[in-house]
């Protein structure tokens, strides 16, 4: 029996790729003419990435299709390249980005996500280049905060890569799942399709260059918190909690995820929010409806400074929702709260890289 390579394209155009829904041949799948020595066939497949959910039972249905068509005696070698290049591995993700800091509360109803549109908007305001990703992935809310419920992130070609370029608003680079699902509708996912949906959104976005990765974690512990430590060496970690004893109690337990031995992230500092109410009419009152001094002390205990205390004021929530966060002004109490909070961060952060060593992603061993 000789081989030709018809006959083997032949074979390979019998098999659907259900990316396409058209064959082998016709979806420009096969990148060279099929190598033939004696009885020995190799055929390379031309992929569009190396996530291709259908990679695996296509190189069966090619390998079984030329046994079937042209003879079960041919020894098959089956090959993949792909058309765009494979995600960095894990260590050598965001390679521009110069600090990582995540911002976490114990419980949720705090303000974290408050917090960190306002840091993120108030560092570049400061003149950093900076990034936020919203990694809430059940309750995302960075889209409404910075009015941008309508973008929709589209591809770009880079360094053969197909990368998701993030949306940008007050200097700040923006991604959120909250770009990609209907917003009415309720994420119902598995703890896997979550954590592989926040690594497209980490690996697979042209971030670039960045002095500062502003991270919105969810609330509390989860597979979320896992796939981040084991994903991205977090330079440290901001914990948001209000005076409250119960949120106090939440936020202690935030500070112990990080600084388990297995984690090791250093703890930047706290952030008290909704410290004091303030009335929009008298502006020089404080009145402390949750508490007064709650984050003080538990920072001290800890002992990680408290960055800063950010007043509530009606406005701090109405500008949330219409989109202007309130680190878009220095001329009110709580644009100038987020400037200050900004600088502090900067502060803790130089003086974390000067003196503790570089965190390690966590690596978590099946046992």
């Amino acid at each position: 029996m000789t081989l030709y390579p018809k006959l083997i394209l032949d074979a390979l155009a019998t098999v659907i790729y259900a990316g396409t829904k058209k064959n082998l041949v016709e979806s420009e799948m096969v990148a060279d003419t099929p190598s033939i020595n004696g009885m020995k066939v190799k055929v390379v497949l031309l992929f569009p990435r190396d996530t291709d959910p259908f990679l695996k039972s296509t190189v069966k249905a090619a390998e079984a299709a030329i046994h079937y068509h042209v003879g079960k005696e041919v020894e098959v070698t089956i090959e993949t390249e792909f058309k765009s290049k494979p995600r960095p591995e894990v260590g050598k993700m965001l390679p521009q980005v110069k600090n990582i800091v995540a911002v976490s509360s114990g419980k949720g109803g705090v303000g974290k996500s408050t917090v960190a549109a306002n840091l993120a908007i108030a560092l570049a305001r400061l003149g950093y280049r900076v990034g936020l990703l919203d990694t809430d992935i059940f309750g995302p809310s960075v889209p409404k905060m910075f009015h941008v419920e309508d973008a929709r992130p589209y591809a770009v070609e880079k360094d053969g890569r197909n990368l998701i370029e993030p949306v940008e608003k007050y200097g700040v680079k923006l991604l959120s799942i909250g770009f990609f699902v209907n917003p009415d509708t309720a994420t119902l996912w598995r703890g896997g399709m979550a954590c592989n949906a926040l690594k497209q959104l980490i690996a697979d976005a042209d971030w670039g260059e960045l002095d500062y990765f502003i991270l919105d974690t969810p609330p509390g512990t989860s597979d979320i918190h896992l796939t981040l430590l084991q994903t991205l060496a977090i330079t440290g970690a901001v914990i948001v909690s209000t005076p409250q004893k119960v949120a106090l109690a939440d936020a202690r337990k935030g500070i112990d995820m990080y600084r388990n031995e297995k984690v090791n992230v250093p703890i930047l500092g706290l952030v008290e929010n909704m410290a004091w109410f303030t009335p929009a009419e008298l502006p020089e009152n404080k009145y402390y409806i949750f508490g007064n001094g709650g984050c003080k002390a538990l920072a001290e205990e800890m002992n990680t400074p408290l960055l800063a205390q950010i007043p509530l004021v009606q406005s701090i929530c109405e500008s949330g929702d219409a989109g202007e966060p309130a680190a878009t002004r220095n001329d009110t109490q709580t644009g100038l709260a987020f400037l200050n909070l900004a600088q502090a961060v900067v502060t803790v952060v130089n003086r974390r890289n000067k003196e503790q060593k570089p965190t390690k992603i966590v690596d978590v061993k099946k046992g």
